[in-house]
């Protein structure tokens, strides 16, 4: 632990999730996507491309659009689970896309990467870190939300900055005063509990200065500033994933469990703009699936196939919860398909 046995929240997400060996992400058993046994089908969540292939096969007409209005033939996907989301892209895109480059912090998923992208091996590499310079389109679903996050708790008087500690062997909430504060002040009610994303503000930032000529693509769950700290929001977003079931406590069984909070699209674009990238657009998942030619995909589909993916626009399922934002740079901005109709940029 810190000094005095206390840690910020932010650093505890980050060991839960990324420790080496023991970290949620950095663990060799397979806890997402479709799988054998167990409840769930022996995972812990299904992601957008894992439930339908046509998610990929929609983001790929964007990803194609993209590719050629910034003169680019390579992809770099951030955080790429299964390989599910790679694979679709690649088969559907074929010749356009020269390189694939996947961008993984674990090294742990990188073996089931290479088998389910086996197809593909000699287009495909894996690196683990940001290089000096990238040029081509940036993808990344649902990697934000993973990132770890700052707690704040307002009392009625001052704000605190939550954090871990150990008592009696056990993981236990330990607030301090804090100068931190949401950056939007919306008049919190006492026991109110949020988030700052520092990190994925922060990510979003280095992107933008190792981006040289390309567009960047981001799918997630999450909410511009006014809905995400509005002061009903008095609990926050955090949540737990484990068997399909979601709970609150991120305290207990760490490294057994997902850890995520919902994103601050505002944040993520401005940090973007600061950073000098043109924002190409922001809308509901739906939205954007429809604009990228998914109703047509729906109608040559089988019963089971249209099921599926129904998940992924019904309102009450992924379709308004996840938001896509769009960014680029080193080229002229351009209308992108994925945000012709129902752009919500004026909302961020």
């Amino acid at each position: 632990m810190g000094a005095g046995g206390w840690i910020g929240f932010e650093r505890y997400m980050e060991l839960a999730l990324y420790t080496p060996g023991l970290g949620y992400y950095a663990r060799g058993d397979r806890q997402f996507g479709h799988l054998p046994g167990g409840p769930g089908g022996g995972s812990d969540f299904v992601t957008a491309p894992e439930m339908s292939p046509l998610f990929g096969r929609a983001l790929a007409r964007q990803v194609e659009q993209a590719l050629q209005a910034t003169g680019t033939r390579e992809v770099w996907e951030f955080g790429a689970g299964s390989g599910a989301l790679a694979a679709q892209l690649l088969g559907a895109l074929g010749e356009q896309v020269e390189r694939y480059t996947i961008v993984d912090l674990s090294g742990a998923l990188r073996s089931r990467q290479q088998q389910t992208l086996a197809a593909f091996a000699g287009r495909v590499r894996w690196v683990d870190a940001l290089p000096e310079s990238l040029e081509g389109v940036v993808v990344g679903n649902e990697v934000l939300d993973a990132m770890p996050v700052a707690l704040l708790h307002f009392d009625g008087r001052q704000w605190h900055e939550r954090g871990v500690a150990m008592d009696d062997g056990r993981f236990a909430w330990v607030d301090r005063p804090t100068a931190l504060r949401p950056p939007l002040d919306a008049g919190a009610v006492p026991g109110t509990t949020t988030e700052l994303h520092r990190q994925a503000e922060a990510f979003i930032g280095t992107l933008a200065g190792t981006l040289q000529r390309g567009a960047a693509f981001f799918i997630d769950y999450g909410f511009p500033e006014a809905e995400y700290y509005h002061p009903q929001r008095t609990g926050g977003t955090l949540m737990c994933h484990r068997g399909h079931l979601a709970d609150p406590d991120p305290l207990s069984d760490a490294g057994d469990k997902d850890i995520t909070a919902h994103v601050n699209f505002t944040g993520v674009a401005l940090a973007g703009q600061d950073a000098g990238l043109d924002v190409l657009g922001y809308t509901t998942q739906a939205h954007f699936l429809f604009n990228c030619g998914l109703l047509a995909d729906l109608e040559g589909a089988g019963l089971r196939e249209r099921t599926l993916a129904q998940k992924l626009f019904h309102e009450h399922e992924m379709g308004e919860l996840f938001k896509v934002v769009g960014f680029s740079k080193g080229v002229e901005p351009f209308d992108a398909l994925g945000f012709a109709h129902g752009d919500r940029s004026h909302t961020l």
